[in-house]
């Protein structure tokens, strides 16, 4: 039987702490060529309105050793929009956003799955598994950009991995930053204070996450002071040229690791290709994060360097080791509809030659 799970039966079956080690182990595998991770693929197109395009996304990757392939698409609609000043693009509506998980020995489609709530788990669980390795020991102090969903799992995920004891969060709308720390303080037991700029959320603090929806840069590389990590998500191509860092940030970090380097060309992502071209990073400066939890590339060499993670694609093998793990507490716990597996298997006979 094929299992169906939505978006709210996900919620709270899948711990953060094992999202963590599942997410490490795919990039293990990655780094050591056991996994394999396909780049992202999007199909964009002007459509309805102004600003508004048709969006088609596919990821897909595997992870050997949990058995698991996944691919993850989505079917939307989005469209462009000024947000305090700064250019936002979002996406209104309803929308398709499934994993297909699949086992690597049968063949089988397993499960089908909303997208969502894996997808924040996900893209949390990888920058704390980088801040694992990159981050002071000692961090106490998140400094937060945004107050999405991204966002939560930012602070949820990274108190695993570190000792933290206060969170500021920063967003351009005071009600949501203000409704984010009382939710986020209630829910975790740290305080999580608003506070009124995204400098003041940067400055002090260990670590730093930006997790915006932004078009422009809103972290500034004056800001950052020594022994900081940073973590940033958002993630631009040639068609929308999105940046959370400027030129000085980049700069000022002493190294550098990426989810996936090679979307980085691929796209022509923008926070780092141009600055590829214009010579204020090197391609030779730039490290994976499976390499850097294979010890391929070293970590951080003093306490006073900044780091730098960029969060920077959906990558295949995240949803491939997530699903697999939600797919297996949704069996333990009896959630979800299941659908007949003859729906979607071909019984190869003599007529069945494809693939």
């Amino acid at each position: 039987m094929v299992l169906v799970l939505k978006n709210d039966q996900m919620e709270n079956l899948l711990p953060m702490g094992e999202e963590i080690d599942a997410i490490e182990q795919a990039f293990r595998e990655l780094g050591q060529g056991v996994a394999m991770n396909a780049p992202r693929a999007r199909l964009r197109t002007p459509w309805k309105e102004e600003g508004g395009q048709y969006y088609f996304n596919n990821i897909m990757g595997l992870v050997p050793g949990v058995k698991s392939m996944a691919l993850r698409i989505d079917s939307s609609f989005s469209k462009e929009v000024q947000v305090a000043g700064s250019k936002r693009r979002v996406y209104p509506g309803d929308y398709i956003g499934l994993v297909m998980l699949f086992d690597m020995d049968t063949c089988e489609i397993l499960a089908l799955m909303d997208d969502h709530h894996i997808s924040t788990m996900r893209v949390g669980a990888t920058s704390a598994v980088a801040s694992k390795y990159l981050a002071r020991k000692d961090a106490k102090v998140l400094g937060l950009l945004g107050s999405g969903e991204q966002a939560r799992t930012q602070v949820t995920a990274h108190l695993f991995v570190r000792p933290l004891t206060k969170v500021k969060v920063y967003s351009p709308t005071k009600e949501n930053r203000e409704q984010f720390a009382r939710e986020m303080s209630q829910e975790t037991g740290v305080e999580v204070v608003p506070v009124a700029s995204a400098e003041e959320a940067v400055r002090g603090s260990d670590i730093v996450s930006a997790a915006t929806n932004t078009v422009d840069p809103v972290v500034q590389g004056r800001w950052l002071e020594p022994g900081m990590h940073v973590t940033s998500l958002v993630g631009g191509d040639g068609f929308l040229p999105r940046k959370e860092l400027d030129d000085e940030a980049i700069k000022k970090a002493g190294l550098i690791v990426v989810g996936y380097k090679a979307q980085i060309f691929i796209d022509k992502q923008a926070e780092f290709h141009d600055r590829l071209e214009r010579g204020i990073v090197k391609a030779e400066d730039l490290h994976e994060l499976g390499d850097l939890v294979n010890g391929k590339c070293r970590g951080r060499a003093d306490e006073q360097e900044i780091t730098l993670f960029k969060n920077n694609t959906g990558m295949g093998i995240q949803f491939a080791a997530t699903a697999r793990k939600m797919y297996e507490k949704a069996r333990e716990k009896s959630i979800g509809t299941e659908l007949p597996l003859d729906l979607f298997m071909t019984r190869r006979g003599d007529k069945a030659y494809s693939p």
